[in-house]
């Protein structure tokens, strides 16, 4: 866990959240799905003039209507209820849709609404107002598709289900004018193509779902996603998004999306602070003692550059990290980040972007003459891979800096070092022990999967060594890796799942591919096992195909 001296902004309590529900009623149409959405006031207090979903905060009624007047499904608990009645009764207060039926099963009628009192300050409580007719909440017709909770950085929060349920037959919306305007049924792609053309505002929650209801053909196909699962109702997702900023605009993010977990470990609480830029000429605070500074060689193989991690601080010096390709601009820009003060140079492997500039930073800092640590390229390597270390780094090995403060406060940043083969053969990692922060090298990327190239890369090794960092990240609580390319990669253990899982999947392809054409060649597996991939990619995954189909006949050999 990052020590709270070491975060750069001090921290700021995030707003409480408020229940509420919201819910997308939704009809079939010829031309596809349609969801019912309104504009909400100009002068609302939360996301004013914005095209929305009905729905709104969760009352004290709900939750007695729940218990006495609503229909349920079996699979429906108490909090999922309660937020149904009140997202049907926010349906029926902003747009006069009442989801509830009589006891023979037809649903409310235009009759049935002209009678009840849609004022939120009603006299009879609505439910009360529809048992008085005779009819009963709908909630076993509405589902949770997602659950959303505002950003931490904004001024109201709300903690929210957006529930789905099928537009009642013979209903017609009418907004009340007050809080909602412009009933409209309207496509999720026409809606998100009008939002980009700047003609129907959204905020990031509701573009974020009308992205994904916009892979349903049908409203049986929502409602069926929808259903229990194991017996358990869940939403699909749940998120709580982060903000940045980019091009001094805020830029959100979900959970999974590349600049999530930097967010998360730059501002915890949410705070609208870090630039997601990428630039190469000046280091990137991440935190008080880390530092990234990025190479000026973008590529398909190396994302938005090599990035170069400087660790330390004024009182204790500097080690830098991946010294990167041999560019003297960059070497400059690493001298002058750290004064000149850096005490070790580690390369986490020999590769071209990464080891080449650790001979001429070295020679820059004259008054430290700084060791040159790493693990000395195999024979394996490529010519172009070359690298001798001045001293070989034990596995377990700790580099430590110390120093004081002004204050005279001590102040230590430890890095031990992990041997990690499988991109390389001399590959290893680094973990910043008093953060709880993994230094990935080129083993974990964001944005991208690890080639692992014969005869230097190993795919066995490599899995194991994702094994082997799982373990680590386990044991020592660590929740953030920085890796040698994109930004930092947040919930470390599920990033290395996930990198597991489409490493296997991927093989799977492979041995298919080799079941199917067995007298084939890596060249006509390429095709079948990479038919997701662009092609042009293709040359340089056929290397790590040749890492998997080496582990694979290796694993057919030893099977008894």
């Amino acid at each position: 866990m990052v020590r709270p001296t070491q975060q750069l902004h001090p921290r700021r309590e995030p707003v409480p959240v408020r229940a509420a529900a919201t819910v997308l009623l939704l009809r079939d149409s010829e031309a596809g799905i349609e969801v019912l959405m309104t504009r909400r006031s100009a002068t609302a207090s939360f996301a004013p003039g914005a095209y929305v979903f009905p729905g709104g905060q969760i009352d004290a009624a709900d939750a007695l209507a729940a218990a006495r007047l609503a229909s349920r499904r079996p699979t429906q608990d108490e909090l999922q209820l309660t937020q149904a009645v009140a997202a049907i009764r926010e349906g029926f207060e902003e747009l006069g849709v009442l989801l509830a039926r009589h006891a023979d099963g037809r649903f409310a009628n235009a009759e049935d609404i002209a009678a009840l009192d849609r004022s939120p300050d009603a006299p009879v409580a609505f439910a009360e107002q529809c048992a008085a007719r005779g009819l009963a909440l709908a909630c076993d017709q509405v589902f949770t598709l997602a659950h959303w909770i505002t950003d931490r950085d904004l001024p109201k929060r709300f903690d929210v289900p957006f529930l789905v349920a099928r537009m009642p037959e013979g209903q017609v919306p009418t907004a009340d004018e007050s809080e909602q305007f412009e009933p409209c049924w309207v496509r999720p792609a026409d809606a998100l193509a009008r939002h980009d053309a700047g003609s129907f505002f959204m905020i990031f929650p509701t573009v974020r779902t009308l992205q994904r209801l916009a892979a349903y053909a049908s409203v049986d196909a929502v409602l069926a996603a929808c259903a229990a699962r194991d017996g358990v109702e869940r939403p699909l997702w749940t998120s709580c998004p982060r903000a940045g900023l980019l091009r001094g605009q805020d830029a959100r993010y979900m959970e999974g999306e590349a600049p999530y977990g930097e967010l998360a470990l730059v501002c915890p609480d949410g705070q609208l602070l870090h630039a997601l830029d990428w630039q190469t000429e000046r280091a990137v605070p991440l935190l008080r003692n880390v530092q990234r500074l990025t190479a000026p060689n973008p590529s398909a193989m190396t994302g938005p550059g090599t990035n170069s991690y400087i660790v330390g601080d004024a009182a204790t010096g500097y080690i830098v990290i991946d010294p990167g390709p041999d560019d003297a601009a960059h070497i400059q820009r690493l001298w002058r980040a750290t004064q000149g003060d850096v005490r070790m140079i580690v390369c986490t492997h020999s590769h071209a972007d990464h080891s080449p500039a650790a001979a001429p930073l070295q020679a820059l800092c004259t008054a430290t003459k700084p060791p040159i640590l790493g693990l000395s390229s195999a024979a394996t390597a490529r010519a172009s891979a070359r690298f001798v270390a001045e001293r070989e780094l034990r596995d377990g090995e700790r580099l430590a800096l110390s120093g004081s403060t002004p204050g005279g406060e001590a102040v230590t940043h430890t890095l031990r070092a992990i041997h990690t083969p499988g991109h390389a053969a001399n590959h290893l990692c680094l973990v910043l022990e008093e953060d709880g922060l993994l230094f990935s090298g080129d083993h974990i990327l964001n944005g991208s999967t690890t080639v692992v190239d014969p005869p230097d890369g190993d795919m066995n090794a490599y899995l194991d060594s994702l094994d082997r960092l799982d373990a680590v990240c386990a044991a020592e609580g660590i929740d953030f890796i920085l890796p040698a390319h994109g930004y930092v990669i947040g919930s470390a253990r599920t990033a290395i799942a996930q990198l597991k899982a489409h490493r296997l999947k991927r093989e799977a392809k492979i041995a298919l591919a080799m079941k199917k054409l067995p007298e084939g060649t890596p060249d006509d597996w390429l095709p079948l096992a990479y038919d997701d991939v662009p092609e042009r990619l293709w040359p340089v995954a056929a290397r790590s195909l040749a890492a998997h189909v080496a582990r694979i006949r290796q694993l057919a050999s030893a099977a008894p």
